[in-house]
């Protein structure tokens, strides 16, 4: 909403701010959402939370009360007649997670819900604003279908593993009679699936399921299919990929075998489709033995290695009524044991943007290389034509060689290059993505992979009958939808815009339903990258439901002493970990920091509830675990240029954990945990100095960036001793050309420190070196997304690793300006802090809480800054001016509302 709007002049800062003038108040309810979504399907919390946004043309403006009802009727929800729930009028100023306290929910309703509130003044917004939410199935005997699978003989050696291997179908036909009133799908597969109705796939996802742990819990998707149903004779069918549910037993690194590691099976389906009739009547149609199994063109599908596809095999209508099936087997019962069934609630893989390729080039008769210009995860999609049994073989790789030919080296699944067996029995000595199309012969032929997504820049194609035009091959990026809705940033700075928008790129090609390190040669979700880059992506993305399911993957595949594993799901991996498959201190941080940060950004105090016990074991192990309160075990500051400081760094993750433990207890109201934990990290406190601080000196340990970094970041120093650790940073910074030396922890902490402690100038100076080591100097070299290590590589580090990406949250927070205070919970209070840093002369930074968007921006024109400040209903900020630019500063606090700033420099 716009501000009435006067000017006024106030201090000797030459500070001008807008003024609210005498207008008419009118505040508005907007973007209502249900478990963190707008309109949901599938909700099976019996008790979901609600919020809602607020905008108000009058400053300062607030919530003074509010009234929520639901119903499973919109009549009666407008009339308060019959109503599931009516809160009455509750003096209140929050808008955050309003916990449903209603008659209890039923499976499968649609859910009508709506708020009214009072402004400051006590005004109501008047007719009340109104939503929806549609319910899943709420208990298991809700399911009455069971698990399917196509009846053919299990796998009987691992090389057959990498044999042609039909990808499922399954289908189905059922009458449909009377007038259809509504229709919901209720579907998942193992390890991936589409659904398809009356010949139409149903929905926009990729992969189907959501990747989990899946012996704990597997995530069902619900679909309106209202208007895909019509009357006689329907089909419903499945086609089945691997997934993470039937891996091949690739040996990663010549030794990692997944399915050790992870519940795995033949491909799986279950389906209860729920028809409603105008005469009230029900339907319902589920898996079971009577549906009929079939093959699909799909030979072989990998996760890693791709798909190989037969256009020959088509069976066109095979998802339609007017098909015959009955060469078809009867399908068999799924019976090997997994988890519960829960409600997916994280956005779902999907097409996100089209890239068109930015050249062409045969590099010897038959072979075409397409440069897609930007490194991306996902597909392409080829348009052929030519003779049947043509086969068009697609490879993907992040880099070339000098002569033009496709590097498939940085991009291999595990680091298996020319293994000559290494990789396990029937495994290709080189673990490279490939997709395969043979083609059918008839006319114009597109194919798009269905079951797997690769990492690449550089598509190589042989086998093109004729020459390939430019649209024969188009990528698709993929990733995890989530909403782009967040950070906007820009500044005067052109290399600082090319890293936020490199940064960018990189953290989406690694959300696939997991945070990955790279999309392509691991694709596990390592707690250490969450750890590192998780404020980064919540200050550019909504990442409430993506990080609040890590959490609950980080404790389905916690270890029976407690310790939280190095990926989640587990796969493995526990390098330089506590015992007992537990990760490294590095990797197990990422389940307290996200819970106290999934709080502070989203106000999600629920996860802390159900978290807690599992903060509180995994504190209870490194207790256990600890030498006088010192630990030494940790892969440390991953990537670092220098010696890793692993003592220095465990026990500071180690003091962490104590303290978000006693913050969260605090929260809990259980005094007598949080003064334990109180009493152990000053006990861990005590040590750490007698173990790592220099006597009479601010350095610990060796003295490195990252030792002090996180000696001053997670509150390590004393407060007289702070001065002085700040200035041995600065000076090993000096002597190192005012480079970093940092891996993936200190980074994130030294860009930090250095601008909280008045040297923001020289962390701008280390973020825009265009020489090594640096984002200029990836960029100088041609990268499109972050590199693994400093230096690069063609050979083994991978192109696009997200764990660098904390720079852009330094962006966010030190340019831009706008970061949580930290007393936030759900973002209501602002730090609005922007520092004029090197020669920039603006920044533009916009920020969608979960209370409405937050603007900072500033221009500087001569000695002259004008700064635009935009805090929505429900927030509070403190705003800090730079009048001096240097080091001087005037400090605001603020309501909500608009407002200008202006500066001359003294």
């Amino acid at each position: 909403m716009g501000q009435c709007k006067s000017w006024s002049k106030v201090g000797i800062a030459m500070l001008v701010v807008l003024s609210a003038g005498k207008c008419q108040s009118k505040m508005l309810v907007h973007e209502m959402q249900c478990e963190y979504s707008v309109q949901p399907q599938g909700v099976d919390v019996a008790a979901p939370v609600l919020s809602w946004k607020l905008e108000s043309n009058v400053r300062g403006d607030r919530q003074s009360a509010y009234r929520v009802a639901a119903a499973e009727n919109i009549d009666r929800l407008k009339k308060r007649s019959g109503v599931l729930w009516d809160s009455g009028k509750l003096h209140s100023s929050n808008s955050l997670n309003i916990r449903y306290s209603g008659r209890t929910l039923n499976s499968n309703k649609t859910i009508f819900w709506s708020v009214q509130v009072w402004d400051k003044n006590g005004k109501s917004t008047g007719k009340p604003r109104i939503s929806s939410f549609t319910t899943g199935l709420m208990k298991p005997s809700d399911w009455h279908g069971t698990w399917i699978r196509h009846p053919r003989e299990p796998v009987r050696s691992e090389a057959d593993y990498y044999a042609e291997r039909p990808a499922p179908l399954l289908r189905k036909e059922f009458v449909v009679k009377k007038t259809v009133k509504r229709a919901a799908a209720f579907a998942t597969g193992l390890g991936c699936y589409e659904l398809h109705l009356n010949g139409k796939k149903v929905g926009d996802q990729q992969f189907g399921t959501a990747w989990t742990t899946f012996s704990k819990r597997v995530l069902t998707s619900t679909f309106d299919v209202t208007s895909m149903l019509k009357k006689g004779v329907n089909t419903v069918g499945f086609v089945l990929g691997n997934g993470w549910y039937d891996p091949l037993p690739l040996r990663m690194w010549g030794h990692l075998n997944v399915r050790e590691s992870l519940a795995v099976g033949e491909p799986r389906a279950l389906l209860e489709l729920r028809i409603e009739y105008t005469d009230g009547t029900t339907q319902n149609v589920v898996t079971d033995p009577s549906w009929r199994a079939g093959e699909s063109p799909i030979l072989r599908n990998s996760i890693y290695l791709g798909e190989l596809y037969d256009g020959r095999n088509e069976l066109p209508g095979w998802d339609k009524a007017s098909f015959q099936d009955s060469s078809w087997k009867q399908a068999a019962i799924a019976s090997d044991p997994i988890g519960k069934l829960c409600s997916q609630t994280l956005p779902p893989v999907r097409v996100t943007h089209v890239l068109l390729p930015k050249r062409i080039t045969e590099i010897k008769p038959g072979v075409f290389i397409y440069d897609m210009g930007q490194n991306f995860a996902g597909t392409v999609t080829l348009r052929v034509s030519g003779p049947a049994g043509t086969r068009v073989v697609l490879r993907y790789g992040e880099l070339l060689y000098p002569d033009g030919t496709l590097n498939v080296k940085t991009s291999c699944a595990g680091q298996i290059k020319n293994a000559h067996g290494g990789g396990g029995p029937g495994a290709p000595d080189t673990a490279e993505q490939t997709d395969t199309y043979i083609l059918r012969g008839s006319g114009l032929e597109v194919y798009t992979p269905r079951f797997t997504w690769h990492g690449f820049r550089y598509v190589e194609v042989t086998g093109y009958p004729g020459k390939p035009a430019p649209d024969s091959i188009i990528g698709n990026r993929m990733n995890t939808d989530v909403s782009q809705q967040g950070m906007e940033f820009t500044c005067s700075s052109d290399l600082l815009n090319r890293i936020h928008q490199m940064t960018q790129w990189t953290l989406l090609s690694n959300l696939f339903s997991v945070q990955s390190d790279c999309p392509h040669r691991e694709r596990f979700g390592y707690g250490g990258d969450i750890a590192a880059t998780s404020e980064m992506a919540m200050l550019h993305f909504d990442m409430s439901r993506f990080y609040s399911k890590a959490v609950i993957d980080l404790e389905d595949a916690v270890r029976p002493n407690g310790g939280f594993t190095e990926t989640a799901p587990y796969v493995g991996i526990a390098d330089s970990g506590l015992g007992g498959g537990s990760g490294p201190m590095g990797w197990g941080i990422a389940h307290n920091l996200l819970l106290w940060q999934l709080y502070q950004y989203y106000g999600n105090a629920e996860l802390i509830r159900t978290g807690y016990p599992f903060a509180k074991r995994y504190v209870a192990l490194l207790e256990r675990t600890a030498k006088d309160d010192i630990l030494d075990q940790d892969i440390s500051d991953h990537e670092s240029l220098v010696t890793k400081p692993v003592e220095l760094t465990a026990t500071a993750y180690y003091y962490l954990n104590v303290r978000l433990a006693e913050k969260m207890a605090n929260l809990l109201h259980k005094p007598e945990d949080a003064a334990g934990y109180h009493r152990l990290a000053g006990r861990i406190y005590g040590s750490f100095q007698q173990r790592f601080r220099v006597a009479g000196t601010g350095k610990y340990d060796s003295g490195s960036q990252a030792c002090q970094a996180f000696v001053l970041a997670l509150g390590l120093a004393p407060e007289d001793t702070r001065k002085a650790a700040i200035e041995v940073l600065v000076e090993d910074i000096h002597q190192h050309g005012d480079h970093l030396t940092t891996g993936i922890f200190g980074t994130k902490y030294m860009l930090n420190v250095l601008s909280e402690n008045g040297y923001a100038d020289l962390a701008y100076k280390i973020v825009s070196q265009r020489s090594f080591p640096g984002w200029g100097y990836m960029l100088d070299k041609g990268a499109t997304t972050l590199w693994e290590h400093w230096e690069g590589s063609d050979d083994t580090f991978s192109q696009n690793h997200p764990m660098f990406g904390s720079v852009d949250e330094w962006m966010t927070k030190t340019v831009g300006g706008i970061s949580p205070a930290p007393d936030a919970i759900g973002f209501d209070h602002v730090l609005i802090r922007p520092q004029v840093v090197g020669d920039l002369k603006s920044a533009s930074a916009h920020y969608e809480s979960v209370h409405g968007n937050i603007v900072s921006e500033w221009n500087v024109n001569g000695a002259h800054l004008e700064m635009h400040v935009s805090i929505p209903v429900g927030c509070s900020a403190d705003v800090t001016i730079p009048t001096g630019w240097k080091g001087q500063r005037s400090n605001f606090q603020v309501a909500s509302g608009s407002y200008v700033f202006e500066a001359n420099k003294r």
